[in-house]
Order: C-alpha cells, then structure tokens, then sequence
C-alpha cells in the first residue's frame, strides 16, 4: 500500500510541475495601418461591432453606449471617443487597455486611426 501511495504522490507531483510548462509567451502583434489610409466609419468601424456582437449588451434598452445599426455614431461623438485623441477616448481604452470582448488588433489599429484621425462619420 505504501509503494502504491508513493507511485501516486510521485506521479501527480511531475504532473503537476511539467503540465503547465509554455515554451514561449505569444508575442503581442502590432497592426501598422499606413498614414495615408481613409479609415471609414460605415466601412471599417461599424462591421467590427458586428462581428463581437456589441449590440447584444449595448442596444437601446442595454448598456450605454447604444451601438445598433444608424445610432452607434451619435452615441460614441463626443461622450465615447475624443476625436484626434484615441488614448483619451473611452471607446479606445475600454477596447485596447481594458481588454474588453478581447477585439483583434487589426480592429484596435483601425479604431486607433479612425479616432486620431479626426473620428468623421464617413
């Protein structure tokens, strides 16, 4: 009984210790979207609150801001996003610094252009 006892302790021991090993972290991706790109609100902004279904929590009876379909540019200008200031803008920082609904760094670097470059409703 005791040889068995020790079998076990030894054996979940180096499980324990060898099943969390990571070789290596992720790396972090940078997204570099070129100066001279037009970031479209209708084109590039607005499809990313599609695609993480934003609009399952912040809809018209649901959390502020309401992001459904022709209201989402009223309700982020100005109350959500600073124009030409991303770091400053809500949107931004609940998005990137807060890692909410874990958006891609693709949209993070769209929406970071969008808003430095003067957040238009285009």
């Amino acid at each position: 009984m005791k040889k068995l006892l020790k079998i076990v302790l030894v054996s979940s021991i180096t499980l324990l210790f060898f099943s969390c090993y990571y070789d290596e972290f992720p790396e972090e991706v940078e997204v570099v979207i070129p100066p001279d790109t037009v970031i479209s609100f209708a084109d590039d902004i607005t499809p990313i609150f599609v695609t993480y279904n934003c609009t399952q929590c912040h809809n018209t009876g649901g959390q502020s801001p309401n992001l459904t379909a022709g209201s989402e540019y009223a309700a982020l200008v100005p109350a959500y996003v600073s124009a030409g200031n991303s770091s400053g803008s809500r949107l931004y920082t609940q998005l990137a610094v807060n890692g909410h609904r874990n958006v891609d760094a693709n949209s993070l670097a769209l929406i970071k252009k969008w808003i430095d470059d003067g957040a238009e409703n285009n």
